[in-house]
């Protein structure tokens, strides 16, 4: 154990979870326990919220001056033309799919985008039109908000990409058909199932978004093989005495040049990837109620309860005894 931010960190599982794994798969090393990616997406908990169907017909635009939170496009069919303030314009075809990030101001059009924003209608059906209000759709797509339900979306979310765009595969272009059927519809549970497919989606969405030239964070940090190789060595013995120095040596690399390799394709340190992630762990382990926080600093690397103590509530803001009573009143 040490106590600084070189220290290890430990992904917690419950019994029962564990106990089941281990019935399918001997080694603790295998599936999700060890893959970075899964672990936060999972801890992330990402949903789509207030999702509509829109369409298109003849020359349209809407502008967007920055949401508040990542904004998702699922282009069921036809084309259109996103646009961003800065940066070139892309053309989304019939499958793609579009993760937005937060505060970005974008313009979503028809190919020949009109210089004056016309109205929109809402027809019977729910569905929101742009441009010609009668007539078959251009183009039509699925919209909405994602959210993130963790409580430490703060914390990990800058580990993600901030702007996906996936085309071309073939596991998307099955959850877009189902999407398709599934909004033509009027089954029960409609909305239900809606929620369900759009948070698989954005789930393969953060798995199978291209890396290379992408924004820093860890996808791009995880396609290049040796960041790769001590990013995983360290999930995949968490208990272990990790520093800096190890996770070089693991990368096959000297400790300056992995250093400056890890920082310019995940976007930070890799002391303040581990200190983040343990941070979101801590917080965690005392949201369960079942820890207290001699242990949940042992399992995070913590030799003292009062040094996680330190770390934690700068980190967090709060000290992690205040944080667990707040967590268990919620």
């Amino acid at each position: 154990m040490v106590d600084d931010a070189e220290s290890a960190f430990y992904w917690p599982a419950s019994g029962n979870h564990q106990r089941e794994l281990a019935a399918f798969w001997p080694s603790h090393r295998s599936s999700s326990l060890t893959d970075p990616v899964a672990q936060i997406v999972e801890m992330l908990q990402p949903a789509a919220a207030h999702s509509k169907l829109v369409s298109g017909a003849g020359s349209w635009r809407v502008t967007h001056r920055g949401a508040e939170r990542p904004l998702y496009f699922a282009i069921l069919e036809g084309s259109c033309l996103l646009s961003f303030d800065a940066g070139p314009s892309a053309e989304l075809l019939a499958g793609d799919f579009v993760l937005l990030p937060p505060g970005a101001g974008y313009a979503i059009s028809s190919l020949d985008a009109p210089e004056v924003e016309p109205c929109h209608t809402v027809r019977a059906d729910g569905e929101v039109r742009h441009g010609r209000a009668e007539g078959e759709a251009d183009v039509r797509l699925l919209g909405g908000l994602c959210e993130f339900r963790s409580p430490d979306a703060d914390l990990l979310a800058p580990l993600l990409p901030r702007l996906i765009h996936i085309r071309g595969e073939e596991r998307f272009t099955t959850l877009v058909r189902l999407l398709v059927e599934e909004s033509r519809a009027q089954r029960a549970a409609r909305e239900v199932v809606l929620e369900r497919l759009l948070q698989v989606l954005l789930i393969e969405a953060l798995r199978s978004t291209p890396t290379a030239g992408s924004f820093p964070g860890l996808l791009r940090g995880l396609a290049d093989e040796r960041l790769a190789a001590a990013i995983r060595s360290v999930h995949e013995e968490p208990a272990a005495n990790w520093s800096g120095s190890r996770m070089a040596r693991e990368a096959a690399l000297s400790r300056t040049v992995f250093f400056e390799r890890f920082r310019r394709a995940m976007g930070m340190s890799p002391m303040e990837y581990l200190l983040a992630w343990r941070m979101a762990l801590a917080k965690n382990l005392l949201r369960g109620g079942t820890v207290g926080v001699s242990e949940a600093a042992e399992r995070v690397g913590y030799s003292s309860a009062s040094t996680f103590s330190v770390a934690f509530a700068r980190h967090v803001g709060v000290p992690p005894a205040r944080y667990a009573r707040e967590a268990a009143r919620v």
